[in-house]
């Protein structure tokens, strides 16, 4: 199953906590889709979520300053 978190217009550190919120309610092995629009958010968020022991499955851009992070939960 494969859950969405739609953070255009948020900023850091929002975009971590609200991730990181989100990815409580999914279960392990779960993927969650989480939508960018602040260019530091897609360096930081993976990379504090990798460290924590979650996979990164990708990272697409899809657009002018939009961007597009693949997590499995682990």
């Amino acid at each position: 199953m494969t859950t969405e978190l739609d953070l255009k217009g948020e900023v850091c550190p929002y975009t971590f906590v609200k991730t990181k919120l989100k990815l409580e309610e999914v279960e392990s092995g779960e993927e969650l889709v989480v939508y960018f629009d602040h260019a530091p958010a897609v360096e930081n968020v993976p990379r504090s979520l990798k460290n924590e022991g979650h996979k990164i499955m990708g990272i697409e851009k899809t657009g002018d300053h939009l961007w597009k992070v693949r997590i499995k939960k682990l």
